[in-house]
């Protein structure tokens, strides 16, 4: 049997529950055993795949194509872990569930309640995460201690750990810890206020991480102890750590946190190996060259829309012993020129959806293209290459998407065959994991090092074929193609450091130990042209845009 931890929050939203989950499990593997991690989400929408950026940040999309919450981001770059369908269950999926089984006639006349049957799906759900070769599952439950919609969860947890029986089941609960400047002290209360929610249900915390700006004393961990009924040194301090996230599982391993784990689950506790997450960490720590990066978004004022942008660009700067800072650009920004282009190294153009803001997107690959920038785009951005393209060098000038003009009359981006006729939007998309075949000799061959590779899509239009041969003649070369030979997943244009574009999304598949090759890629290319000789001014010249 699998044991579970169950972790908790407490006090307000976005503490770092998921960092700190993921952080526990590199830790438990790095003593040898292997973990599953799953999130449960309180709201109501069955995945996160209709929600805007600004409700919930990306959308992390799996192998299997699930489309998830943005932590199973964290989970598979820290951990290493592989999530699917059974990583990640919301309310809306819980009660889907439960409802279709109750119109099947599954519940024997049964009047259908929260207790027993939503806690009863729930835990199902929960057993889900376990496998046979799985020893510890990590499961993180969404919102806040007191938030009526997360209150099923927290009771289906209260009956696991109690069904599971001694040392099988854990929780552990985060919190905050605030420093009132204007008084110079930290304050417990909200803490002790958050654990009483929690025990008023049935829920005793065995483990407490403390989020705090500033370093607690001995005393406030007493006070937290006693007041909490938690042993004193299994009161973890979480402070702000000062350059990286990937700080924090250093930060825990210094506190025991994952041997006081083991201890309690009453597993043997192994001898740690994390040399390859050390080495991470001296990297990012103490780089020896840097870049700029525009990434030129829609939804730039929501940082964690582009979380896996953000951090694949960090681990191909980890790679590189680089540090690669992002130049966050809303593309609307760009409409009276594109003239702060010439101040960065490199450009990403994301992915996206809707109309706002393409043709600045547009614009920014017309400039990256005509004046010698790296460049690459991903999904949408990888269709704006293909427009650009079609629009500027082979003089279509009504080249567009049919997402944005059904009546052009160069359609180079068209809905895919299989999308025609669908009307329902959650989870209708191209979705997961497909092969792609690489051509040879190309800067993507290059970077991959193999023929065939495997990425992760999130799209309804692409490539329309009718104008493969055209824009191939005009010197647009398709590098990347589906097993079939049907759908185009990269282009590129040679005689470039690099100018690359993908349908799907390579972000998803970085780690900070194993960079993606084409951010990579882009990484080298920037460091290129920030080192150049021509480049020696470039700091004036960002001044200057500034």
């Amino acid at each position: 049997m699998a044991k579970y931890i169950f972790i908790t929050g407490g006090v307000v939203s976005s503490l770092g529950k998921g960092i700190t989950s993921a952080s526990l499990a590199l830790l438990l593997k790095s003593r040898g055993y292997r973990v599953a991690m799953q999130k449960l989400d309180p709201y109501l929408n069955v995945d996160p795949g209709t929600m805007s950026p600004y409700q919930h940040g990306e959308v992390f999309v799996t192998d299997d194509g699930t489309e998830t919450d943005l932590d199973l981001g964290h989970y598979e770059r820290f951990a290493g872990v592989s999530c699917g369908r059974h990583s990640n269950y919301t309310s809306g999926r819980i009660y889907s569930n439960v409802i279709a089984r109750e119109r099947a006639g599954g519940y024997l006349g049964a009047t259908v309640q929260v207790i027993p049957h939503i806690t009863d799906e729930i835990k199902l759900a929960m057993r889900s995460a376990a496998a046979d070769d799985i020893d510890i599952v990590i499961c993180e439950i969404g919102g806040t201690a007191g938030d009526i919609e997360s209150q099923p969860f927290l009771e289906a947890a209260r009956q696991f750990k109690l069904e599971a029986g001694a040392g099988n089941a854990l929780f552990i609960h985060l919190t905050l810890v605030p420093y009132l400047r204007a008084a110079g002290e930290l304050k417990t209360k909200p803490s002790q206020q958050s654990v009483g929610i929690l025990r008023n249900i049935g829920i005793m915390p065995d483990v407490l991480v403390c989020r705090t700006e500033v370093s607690m004393g001995a005393e406030h961990r007493r006070k937290i102890a006693m007041f909490c009924n938690v042993p004193e040194d299994l009161v973890i301090e979480e402070k702000d750590v000062a350059n990286s996230i990937y700080e924090v599982p250093s930060e825990l391993a210094a506190q025991q946190l994952d041997m006081k784990v083991l201890e309690y689950l009453r597993l043997p506790v192994h001898e740690i190996h994390h040399s390859d997450w050390d080495g991470v960490l001296q990297r990012v720590l103490h780089p020896r060259r840097r870049c700029r990066i525009a990434l030129v978004g829609k939804y730039v004022e929501c940082r964690d829309a582009y979380k896996s942008v953000y951090e694949a660009l960090s681990h191909a700067g980890i790679a590189s012993y680089a540090k690669v800072e992002v130049e966050m650009i809303e593309a609307e920004e760009l409409a009276g020129g594109c003239e702060r282009l010439g101040a960065v190294d490199g450009v990403i153009v994301p992915g996206g959806f809707g109309q706002r803001g393409v043709e600045c997107k547009l614009a920014a690959v017309r400039y990256a293209r005509e004046n010698g920038v790296p460049l690459l785009g991903i999904c949408l951005g990888m269709q704006c290459i293909v427009i650009e393209y079609a629009r500027n060098v082979l003089g279509w000038e009504d080249a567009d998407s049919t997402e944005f003009n059904e009546a052009t009359t160069h359609p180079v981006i068209d809905l895919l065959p299989e999308q025609r006729g669908v009307t329902a939007k959650g989870g209708t998309m191209r979705l997961g994991a497909y092969p792609c075949l690489l051509r040879p000799n190309t800067v993507s061959a290059s970077c991959y090092g193999e023929e065939e590779i495997s990425e992760r899509h999130r799209h309804r239009y692409e490539f329309n074929n009718l104008f493969r041969e055209d824009l191939s003649n005009a010197g647009l070369v398709i590098a990347g193609v589906s097993r079939d030979q049907r759908l185009v997943e990269i282009v590129e244009l040679p005689g470039r450091p690099f100018f690359v574009g993908c349908q799907f999304h390579p972000e998803f598949k970085s780690r900070p130990i194993a960079a993606h090759p084409l951010f990579q890629g882009l990484v080298t290319a920037a460091l290129e042209r920030h080192y150049a000789d021509r480049g020696a001014n470039r700091e004036t010249v960002h001044a200057k845009a500034q």
